[in-house]
């Protein structure tokens, strides 16, 4: 009878332990997430900023040793002479890159030896609604691209573009036709938006209502104020949630689920810090991406009007490395594949790699699906 009873005081004790540990986790998660936060932790100088964009160079790591994945990477002091400049899309914070300790982009490629330096857009305000393509790829870019060349005493640089971000860096390229990028890497790309599954199928049906529109009544998009396309970040962390809906209700149902999990609750609070502080989309930049990319589909004819003019494919001429993701639905490989077709470079090449759109850039099949190949393909390019 002891015996019974110490088993069911040992049980109760359990339970009891394991119902705190579970309240514990939950009230950190939904009262102190910021607590559980592990990203953005990785030092950087702000070389210069205009009050809403700003150019980041991270310094050599003091360790010499990195973790990657389960993977112990030794840190390289000898530096590659090309520098490498990440490109992020418009919306997103800047904590993708840096998500956790043991899986952040910028660690490993300074770990890997390169100069590394990020350009962050800020936080557009109604203020900046106007800004367009053109304002990016023509204005912005080549003025912080000049301040990487100050900085680093290089002319020739390697762009690292993801999504939008990889827009910014073939048009940028198409258009100043500068001689100096050395190397493009661009992931989760679309250039035929309407080969993008069932993305691509509804902006051919837009299309062609479109096209109807414009005949029969001489509207066009571009008619409009820029003002009324500005996107608050909200909007743009739901938009990008409901790319998949089963997904996102799925993590906050395992969370539920894996409570117990310390280290899953901080993985999960950790994440949400970058997939619910999205920011705002200017106007002018939705206005040419709505009209330009996914109704007219013009990069699949391998140009794109940026203002005035047109950046053309033909011109870019950069060794190329382009990343698509298996389950990307936002830029499937199909549409991905077709940079192949349009750009001049005589060293190009092409890869489906694991995930979806995020998940190519930093999720956790990234490090040894892309990550150690992007930074051999650019070792050997970048001396």
């Amino acid at each position: 009878m002891p015996s019974v009873l110490k088993t069911v005081r040992n049980t109760a004790s359990g339970l009891t332990r394991q119902g705190a540990l579970y309240a514990g986790n939950a009230f950190d998660r939904v009262f102190r997430a910021a607590s559980l936060v592990q990203a953005g932790q990785t030092p950087f100088e702000t070389l210069h900023s205009d009050g809403l964009v700003s150019l980041r160079y991270y310094p050599p790591l003091q360790e010499d040793f990195i973790e990657l994945d389960g993977m112990v990477i030794p840190v390289e002091r000898k530096t590659h002479r090309t520098p490498i400049v990440i490109i992020p899309p418009l919306a997103v914070n800047m904590l993708i890159y840096d998500l956790f300790p043991q899986r952040s982009l910028v660690r490993f490629l300074r770990a890997k030896g390169f100069e590394v330096y990020l350009i962050d857009w800020g936080i557009p305000k109604r203020e900046h609604t106007h800004y367009n393509m053109h304002t990016y790829v023509a204005e912005l870019l080549p003025a912080y691209l000049n301040r990487v060349r100050d900085h680093s005493g290089e002319q020739e640089l390697s762009l690292h573009g993801w999504s939008m971000g990889g827009m910014f860096t073939l048009f940028y390229s198409a258009l100043s036709k500068d001689q100096h990028i050395r190397n493009a890497i661009v992931l989760g790309l679309p250039i035929d938006s309407h080969a993008s599954g069932a993305i691509g199928w509804m902006y051919q049906r837009i299309a062609d209502v479109a096209e109807v529109v414009r005949k029969r009544t001489g509207f066009k998009l571009h008619d409009l104020k820029p003002h009324w396309f500005y996107t608050p970040g909200w909007a743009n962390t739901i938009g990008f949630k409901l790319t998949n809906p089963v997904g996102s209700v799925m993590g906050y149902w395992e969370l539920l689920v894996r409570l117990g999990d310390r280290e899953f609750v901080t993985n999960h609070a950790t994440t949400s810090a970058f997939l619910d502080r999205m920011v705002a989309y200017p106007g002018g930049v939705i206005q040419d991406t709505v009209v330009r990319v996914w109704i007219d589909n013009q990069l699949a004819k391998g140009r794109i009007q940026i203002g005035e003019d047109f950046a053309r494919l033909e011109n870019v001429n950069a060794n190329l490395l382009a990343i698509a993701g298996q389950e990307d639905t936002l830029a499937t490989p199909g549409a991905a594949k077709r940079v192949m077709d349009h750009v001049s470079s005589a060293d190009k090449t092409f890869r489906v790699a694991p995930g979806g759109h995020m998940g190519i850039l930093a999720g956790s099949k990234a490090p040894r699906a892309s990550w150690l190949e992007l930074a051999e393909w650019l070792s050997v390019r970048s001396d």
